[in-house]
């Protein structure tokens, strides 16, 4: 991606990034550790910046300028930046400690009440910082750890104004130069926000922070996902263990009906436990032979159709009181609701990719294909639509079985940029496909060769990326400060590990010698590394001693054996 350009009226300087240092510069140089007296002449600084009532753009550059005096040609390094960053975050807990003295609220602080000016000192940083680090002025993510500072000195009041300034600024926060740097500050900051809501008094802040991750983040983002399929076995259906006098319904199947929950509730331990499983069988035979043996009339589902209703009311769950059972079995959505249960359940059973081992016996699938039957004829009985209602599950379900493979997969990305047309395609006569192979994909891709002849010998399709640009992922993962769970690492990706073992063998056969004595982690280039984790795969001084020299024969070509990933 191009270097954004910097403001006109600032061209002739530029501030970049410590990844574009020249080279030269060493990266085990120690940190330089500024004085309180430099961390009080920046703040000072930008105090006075926020006083101008100008843009940001027309002197944020010149404030950073005056604030750390860049030296090596206006470049900003990583302790100039560190040491940048830490002033401001010193600056932002005294504005936030003068707001609460005044009495004001922290986004209102520095307005003119008598005026009606809004000039928020905070919201005037903020606006500061976001220019910077849009720009590429300073680090990217800065911005980032601005707010999440700001979060955490604020009260649940002040966090509701803070959050409607970070809503407001999605669209820049977004971007991808800032969206790499700080997506795992910003979804750190939204969780510790919804920990400390109360889940019965804040449902509407809780849900706006939801909102904006899932806007905020793309469809496909792992952290979102339930990977490993774990149920929420906390959801516990409570219901009565003995009879009470006054029943009119049998309440041995109340109890048989209920017990049913336990079962859905997880039903992976169902399907282990052979005993668990008779009892399961036992029970659901009675209840599908109870709805079979008391259909419903069309008079029944016309009174329960909720179509008619325009303020027809969902409860997440139903009443459980053996007093109502009666009511319950003549309503068209509550047997629905118990049916779809069971076609999820055995669903689950059939989900694809299962082992022989994980997966039911042949006695099993046996008994689910004959309950399932008698499960969607139930569903095809119960009035009103049923077969249109029974169509629609299926259809829901099918598409469950596409996420459940997705997700076996590894989660790849399903975005695709658009496709840049050639001129030549556009005034091509259409021409029906010469064959018929299959599907329309095919016969596809069969005319789209014929107009390509060249396109599988394209040098901008075959093109293998360098060593540094393919392990950024993982080296992500390594840094500890970014927060990334164990089992979301790009190291546990056995098709990944498998294809950068191969284009470092080919690019870099000494970065390729370190798998052996570091694994996986340790073929990732040192500069993509912090500096805490670069020092646990440095080599011992020994090491490189005792390995042989390569030397080149003339008139061969020495070519890399494939490397093999150790299968877990």
């Amino acid at each position: 991606m191009a270097e954004p350009s910097p403001p006109p009226s600032n061209s002739g300087l530029r501030i970049l990034l410590a990844k574009d240092r020249a080279a030269t510069s060493s990266p085990s140089a120690p940190a330089a550790v500024s004085s309180h007296a430099d961390r009080d002449r920046i703040i000072g600084v930008f105090r006075t910046a926020l006083s101008r009532n100008e843009a940001p753009e027309a002197f944020a550059l010149q404030a950073v300028q005056e604030a750390i005096k860049p030296q090596k040609q206006t470049v900003l390094v990583l302790e100039e930046n560190q040491t940048l960053e830490n002033a401001l975050r010193r600056l932002l807990q005294e504005l936030v400690s003068s707001a609460v003295q005044s009495g004001k609220g922290i986004m209102q602080y520095g307005n003119s009440l008598d005026s009606g000016e809004t000039n928020c000192l905070i919201t005037r940083l903020l606006d500061i910082m976001l220019y910077l680090c849009e720009r590429g002025h300073v680090e990217g993510g800065m911005v980032f750890q601005l707010l999440e500072d700001l979060t955490d000195m604020s009260t649940i009041k002040d966090c509701k104004d803070v959050f409607g300034y970070i809503e407001s600024k999605q669209d820049i926060l977004g971007k991808q130069e800032l969206f790499g740097r700080g997506k795992l500050v910003m979804l750190r900051t939204c969780n510790q926000l919804l920990r400390r809501l109360s889940k019965s008094n804040d449902v509407v802040f809780c849900g706006r922070i939801i909102m904006f991750l899932a806007h905020f983040f793309p469809l496909s983002e792992r952290s979102a996902l339930n990977i490993k399929g774990v149920f929420n076995t906390s959801n516990e259906t409570k219901y009565e263990k003995d009879a009470t006098d006054g029943i009119s319904v049998d309440f041995n199947f109340y109890q048989t009906l209920w017990s049913l929950q336990e079962h859905f509730r997880n039903p992976a331990l169902t399907t282990t436990n052979p005993t668990k499983w008779q009892k399961f069988s036992s029970n659901l035979t009675v209840v599908l032979s109870t709805f079979e043996a008391q259909p419903l009339s069309d008079a029944d589902g016309k009174h329960n159709n909720l179509e008619q209703e325009e303020d027809a009311a969902f409860n997440i769950k139903y009443l459980t009181s053996s007093k109502l059972m009666g009511l319950e079995l003549k309503d068209a959505s509550f047997r629905r609701h118990i049916l779809v249960q069971c076609l999820i359940f055995f669903d689950y059973l059939k989900a694809p990719g299962k082992s022989d081992k994980d997966g039911p016996s042949e006695s099993m699938k046996e008994e689910i294909k004959s309950c399932e039957e008698r499960v969607k004829n139930l569903l095809e009985m119960i009035p009103p639509k049923g077969k249109e209602f029974l169509q629609s599950i299926e259809h829901i379900l099918e598409r469950e079985k596409n996420w459940v493979w997705w997700k076996r997969d590894g989660c790849p990305a399903f975005e695709k940029q658009p496709s840049e047309k050639k001129p030549g395609q556009a005034g091509a006569r259409k021409r029906k496909p010469r064959w018929r192979l299959g599907n329309k994909e095919l016969a596809q891709l069969w005319k789209w060769a014929e107009l390509n002849p060249d396109a599988l010998t394209d040098s901008d399709r075959v093109r293998m990326p360098s060593v540094t640009e393919y392990w950024k992922p993982l080296a992500e993962d390594m840094d500890t400060s970014a927060g990334i769970e164990e089992e979301y690492h790009h190291k546990n990706n056995r098709v990944y590990c498998w294809k950068g073992l191969r284009f470092q063998a080919r690019q870099d056969l000494e970065g390729f010698s370190r798998f052996c004595d570091y694994g996986i982690e340790g073929v990732v280039p040192p500069e993509l590394l912090p500096p805490d984790v670069r020092a646990k795969f440095n080599s011992k001084p020994g090491e490189k001693a005792k390995r042989p020299k390569r030397e080149d024969t003339k008139g061969t070509s020495a070519h890399p054996k494939e490397p093999q990933v150790p299968r877990a």
